[in-house]
């Protein structure tokens, strides 16, 4: 089952942020929560549901749903001064592109309505590969959408059989051609380190990766979480534990491929062609913006307020039908958790952390952070940390040295 929500303090009905928030960030970004799938993926702990667990809510009915929150969003940002138009929005699952192309258009322009959509706004779908047509992605660029993020996660089948995927590789290809034709950005998202994978078939997936040519590769390294599917196969020895040496390896072939293909690094995680084709809606997080997600399970962020939406479709279409907020805690982190939060997330981005801003036993590390080959030298002097390559492997040590 999905991982359970965090503690936190009682949200009230209405949705009401506290008075005296701080200035807003420039960007404010609108994420939609898509929580439905037609099976569970081995390795995903994120809210998700299939038709056989949605127990009451309905597919059909989550639009309305969706718009009902976004309603209240409006009301609470007017009532904060915090409403502005949206410089992103991201639809997330889930499987968005299991709705059909008239119900995300229509959620995208209950946003536009309430809030507005800037003119140079980035507007991003997820989707497996085996749910984006040609149809479909026409669709979505007439809506307003101008990016497609595709789930490709490998190119090898066995790798995919082991994760629960349910796409055939050729699927990815035909994918990324739809989107282009729709003249939308394009991103894929692959996934390294599982158990049973070789370095030569991550290889093959990156020269998959790379073949596509497209705009921007999310690569993430597996991370086995409690209570999925993957996580008891290993608890039973079927398949073997993730080994973490072979997952460096991996990233730094990754790192190399990449960038021999055109892509630079901006996150830990991210690589894009150039500036123009970063994630700027991910960027919005990792760089402290206000957010509001919308959907079942979904996280918010205003003015330095935390929130967190329950976690069944069911529950969250009756607070809602009931003209209660669906949020189920929420928090105000104090001024040392939002400045260790602040160095956790900006390490990780190319763009560095200002050194300046680490607490006074945090930049008597960085002398050492540069001695042990973990952040670059030049950089530092002119005032940022940015990790190296070996950084970047070890990011979490860095975090821990630099806020002890």
């Amino acid at each position: 089952m999905p991982s359970a929500l965090p503690l936190g303090d009682p949200a009230p009905a209405d949705g009401g942020l506290p008075d005296l928030l701080p200035p807003a960030h420039p960007d404010f970004g609108v994420y939609v929560h898509v929580p439905f799938c037609r099976v569970r993926c081995g390795y995903c702990d994120f809210n998700t549901y299939t038709a056989t667990e949605l127990r009451g809510a309905s597919q059909a009915d989550y639009p309305h749903d969706v718009a009902r929150e976004i309603a209240l969003a409006a009301q609470v940002m007017d009532a904060a001064g915090r409403r502005r138009a949206a410089t992103s929005v991201f639809f997330g699952g889930g499987t968005p592109t299991l709705l059909p192309g008239d119900a995300l258009a229509r959620m995208l322009g209950d946003v536009r309505d309430a809030f507005g959509i800037a003119a140079d706004a980035e507007v991003t779908v997820e989707a497996n590969p085996d749910t984006v047509t040609p149809a479909l992605t026409a669709r979505l660029a007439e809506a307003g959408v101008t990016r497609l993020s595709i789930g490709m996660q490998s190119a090898v089948p066995s790798v995919l059989a082991t994760l629960d995927r349910t796409h055939e590789p050729a699927a990815v290809p035909r994918a990324v051609t739809a989107a282009r034709a729709a003249g939308l950005q394009v991103s894929v998202d692959v996934i390294y380190g599982t158990p049973g994978e070789t370095l030569a078939d991550w290889e093959r997936t990156l020269d998959a990766v790379t073949a596509l040519e497209t705009d921007h590769v999310s690569a993430y390294a597996l991370i086995v979480e409690e209570g999925t599917a993957l996580a008891r196969r290993i608890a039973r020895g079927e398949i073997d534990t993730v080994d973490d040496d072979v997952q460096a390896d991996m990233y730094e072939l990754t790192d190399a491929r990449l960038a021999a293909a055109g892509y630079g690094w901006y996150e830990v995680s991210n690589w894009s062609r150039d500036e123009a084709t970063r994630s700027r809606h991910n960027l919005a997080y990792w760089r402290g913006a206000d957010w509001w997600g919308f959907g079942p399970g979904a996280h918010s962020h205003v003015g330095g307020v935390r929130w967190w939406n329950v976690k069944h479709p069911a529950a969250y279409a009756q607070r809602l039908s009931l003209g209660s907020s669906p949020a189920a805690g929420r928090e105000t982190p104090d001024a040392a958790s939002r400045a260790l939060e602040r160095t956790m997330l900006e390490v990780r981005i190319a763009d560095g952390l200002a050194v300046a801003s680490l607490p006074a036993a945090g930049r008597t590390e960085v002398a050492g952070l540069i001695a042990d080959g973990l952040v670059d030298g030049a950089s530092a002097i002119a005032g940022r940390l940015v990790l190296t390559l070996r950084g970047r492997l070890l990011a979490d040590a860095v975090v821990r040295r630099l806020t002890a």
